[in-house]
């Protein structure tokens, strides 16, 4: 890798925005298919059909999350109750899908937002128990990791934390967001990956063996705390629904590729929930390496795209007026 590169922040933003979409859309025709299936047939290029019979480009629940969570930054700064309602209209009314309809949706995330239109508070109505740990919230956090980026680590984090509690409230997967965010917060600023790893080591352990509430979840993290995840063989990775497979599984493909196109590619021929492990490893390696190393065909290929791309530079104009250009 070519570590003298220098990307602005805003290429770095839209870099992990559409690394994210990309990602997902990649990963949505093989959904569900086991690693040897994937594997035999192995992802290369933007590919139509498949597990949910939708055309190329198409992304899934995990960017029309995603994107409902940028909207609602830019028009309310940080408001969960408007957020979790535009998760509401997504899922009732399929506002920012790819093509009017909501086709896919994980179990713990329509629960909560069941609970939200029935008159929930948005922060009490994600799951707590710990069978509520799938990756639906760690595949729509990136907005909200990019827009406080600028903050020191516990109010940046306190965010995560309630942004993650609309779907997904158990303090595991409100850990893996805010490890995903500590990791996001060193790549935006140019340390390069291998550094970044160990420094979001240092800072989740500062931050979360400060109070018991977060301990007990302590041995869940170990593989991404051991600090060798990169010389893990591709056997020891999962690739399941699990937030903590998603988190370790993302981070591995790009620990171990050296640009945008092979790391997404890697996470998506894992198998399993590809398009979360190409979402979440996609908005990684978009951080990294900027938008324009995201293949230029494959954007044009992903459905709205007109309307994403207002939604991203206005996003990215907000958080601009923040942390400033670099």
């Amino acid at each position: 890798m070519n570590t003298t590169v220098v990307f602005s922040q805003r290429d770095r933003i839209l870099g992990g925005l559409w690394g994210s979409l990309v990602g997902d859309a990649l990963g949505v025709p093989v959904e569900f298919k086991d690693r040897a299936t994937v594997q035999a047939d192995p992802v290369r290029e933007m590919r139509g059909f498949g597990s949910h019979r939708q055309p190329a480009g198409t992304w899934s629940d995990d960017s029309s999350l995603l994107l409902c969570s940028a909207e609602s930054l830019i028009h309310h700064e940080f408001n969960t109750e408007d957020m979790g309602k535009r998760f509401v209209r997504w899922h009732q009314e399929e506002i920012w899908t790819p093509h009017g309809k909501v086709f896919d949706v994980g179990v713990s995330t329509a629960r909560a937002l069941g609970r939200i239109a029935s008159g929930m508070r948005a922060e009490v109505a994600g799951g707590d128990d710990q069978f509520s740990n799938g990756n639906g919230s760690l595949m729509r956090i990136l907005p909200v990791a990019l827009r406080f980026a600028h903050l020191p680590p516990k109010p940046a984090l306190e965010k995560i934390h309630r942004a993650s509690a609309l779907t997904h409230r158990h303090p595991r997967s409100q850990m893996a967001c805010g490890f995903f965010t500590l990791l996001v917060r060193e790549l935006i600023n140019g340390k390069i990956i291998p550094d970044a790893y160990q420094q979001t080591i240092i800072a989740f352990r500062a931050f979360y063996e400060s109070e018991a509430w977060w301990s007990a979840e302590w041995d869940y993290f170990q593989m991404l705390l051991a600090g060798d995840l990169a010389r893990r063989p591709e056997s020891d990775i999962d690739s399941s629904g699990y937030v903590i497979h998603t988190l370790a599984a993302s981070l591995w493909c790009l620990l171990t590729t050296e640009n945008y196109r092979d790391c997404v590619l890697k996470a998506v021929n894992l198998g399993g929930d590809t398009d979360t492990t190409g979402c979440v490893a996609g908005g990684l390696a978009g951080v990294v390496y900027g938008l324009t190393s995201i293949p230029a065909d494959w954007i044009q290929q992903l459905a709205r795209k007109g309307d994403v791309d207002c939604l991203f530079h206005d996003f990215a104009d907000l958080c601009e007026s923040t942390i400033g250009t670099k």
